[in-house]
C-alpha cells in the first residue's frame, strides 16, 4: 500500500533571490537612514517606493518593465489617496474602484493579482498617513514615491550589470502575453468572479468611507487589515472564514506587540532592515501568503519613523474592526452565493 501523500507549503519556489534581496535592503535603507537623520517625513514615502519597485526581479524579461510600472502605478495610487482623505464620497468612490481593479486583476492569474494588491496598498496608505506626517500635497507624495522607485532602478541596473546582461532586456510580443492572460481568464467561472468583485468592491468601499468619515488616524490598519483579510482563501467554508480572520488579527497584533516592545525609530528601522531583505529573497510563490508577506511588511515600514507606538488600542482596534468588516461582507456575497446556487438548483423543475 502506498503511503498518503503529505500536503507540504510552498512557501518560496527555486532557489532564494539574494540579489533582490539585497536591493530591497539597500533601496530602503538609504531613505530610512536619511529620514532619521533629517527628520523629514517626505523620506519614508521615498522608502515606501523603494520597496515596491523592489518587488520586481530585474533578472526577469519583464523585471525592469515591472519595475517602472510598480513605480508609477504606485506612486499614483499613494497620491490619489492622500487627495482623497478629506473627501468621504471621493474616498468611497475610489477604494470600491480599487477594489474592483483588484479583483479584475486576479482574473488573470497570481501575478497580475500581486500588481493589484500592491496598488490597493499603496492606496491605503495615502489615505492613512494624510494628518500624521507634514506633507499636505499629493504631488509632493508622488514625486517622492517616484525617487525611491527609481533609487531601486539604479540598483537593478547594476544587478544586471554584474550579471552581464543587457541594461534593458528584450521584451517579448505583448500579445503573447495578453493571450495568456485571456487563458487563465476564461479558468474562472463568471459567476464566482462577479461574487468576487462584488465582495471586494463593497468591502473596500465601506473601509475607505469608515476610514474617512470617523477620521481614525493612522486607517491604513483598518483598511489593509480587510484587504488581506479578503484575500485569504476561504472556499465557501464559514470555518475557513473564521480562521482567515483570526489569522490577519494574530498578525496585526503581532507587529503592534514589535512596535510597543521597541518603541524607538533607530531600533525599529534597525529590526526592519533585515526583515525586508529576507522577506524579498524568500518571497512567496502562494498569493495568499504573498498578501500577507507584502502587507505586513508595508506597515512595518509606515510605522519605522513612529513615535505615537504608546496609542497600541488604537491601532488594534482600526485592526478589529478591518477584519470585523472583512468578514461581514464575506458572509454576506456567501449568502447571496447560496441563494443564487437554490435558484439554479430550482430553475428546472
Amino acid at each position: 500500500m502506498k503511503k498518503p501523500q503529505q500536503r507540504k507549503l510552498a512557501w518560496h519556489s527555486g532557489p532564494p533571490e539574494w540579489g533582490p534581496g539585497i536591493i530591497a535592503g539597500l533601496g530602503c535603507a538609504l531613505p530610512l537612514l536619511l529620514g532619521l537623520l533629517s527628520g523629514h517625513p517626505g523620506f519614508l514615502w521615498a522608502s515606501i517606493g523603494a520597496f515596491l519597485a523592489a518587488q520586481a526581479n530585474p533578472l526577469h524579461r519583464f523585471g525592469m518593465f515591472r519595475l517602472l510600472l510598480l513605480t508609477l502605478l504606485g506612486a499614483l495610487s499613494a497620491g490619489l489617496g492622500f487627495w482623497s482623505a478629506t473627501e468621504p464620497v471621493l474616498s468611497f468612490v475610489l477604494f470600491a474602484l480599487y477594489g474592483f481593479i483588484l479583483a479584475w486583476l486576479q482574473r488573470f492569474g497570481s501575478e497580475a493579482g500581486k500588481l493589484g494588491i500592491s496598488l490597493a496598498v499603496c492606496l491605503c496608505l495615502g489615505q492613512g498617513q494624510f494628518g500624521i506626517l507634514n506633507l499636505k500635497n499629493a504631488d509632493a507624495v508622488a514625486a517622492l514615491f517616484i525617487l525611491g522607485g527609481l533609487w531601486v532602478a539604479l540598483l537593478a541596473f547594476g544587478l544586471r550589470g554584474l550579471h552581464g546582461l543587457r541594461m534593458w532586456p528584450y521584451m517579448p510580443r505583448f500579445v503573447s502575453l495578453f493571450r495568456v492572460l485571456r487563458r487563465y481568464a476564461k479558468r474562472l467561472p463568471e459567476q464566482r468572479w462577479r461574487l468576487h468583485a462584488l465582495r471586494c468592491t463593497l468591502a473596500c468601499g465601506a473601509a475607505g468611507l469608515i476610514v474617512n468619515l470617523a477620521d481614525l488616524p493612522r486607517g491604513y490598519w483598518l483598511t489593509l487589515a480587510l484587504i488581506g483579510t479578503l484575500q485569504l482563501e476561504f472556499k465557501g467554508s464559514l470555518v475557513r472564514a473564521l480562521q482567515s480572520s483570526l489569522a490577519s488579527l494574530a498578525a496585526a497584533a503581532l507587529l503592534i506587540y514589535l512596535g510597543y516592545s521597541l518603541q524607538s525609530p533607530p531600533l525599529m528601522v534597525a529590526t526592519l532592515l533585515p526583515l525586508i531583505v529576507l522577506s524579498r529573497t524568500l518571497q512567496a510563490h502562494s498569493y495568499s501568503l504573498f498578501v500577507l508577506q507584502v502587507t505586513l511588511s508595508f506597515v512595518l515600514l509606515a510605522e519605522s519613523l513612529s513615535t505615537d507606538w504608546q496609542l497600541a488600542q488604537m491601532r488594534l482596534f482600526n485592526s478589529l474592526i478591518g477584519v470585523a468588516l472583512a468578514l461581514l461582507v464575506a458572509l454576506l456575497v456567501y449568502g447571496l452565493e447560496q441563494h443564487l446556487l437554490r435558484r439554479q438548483v430550482a430553475a428546472p423543475s
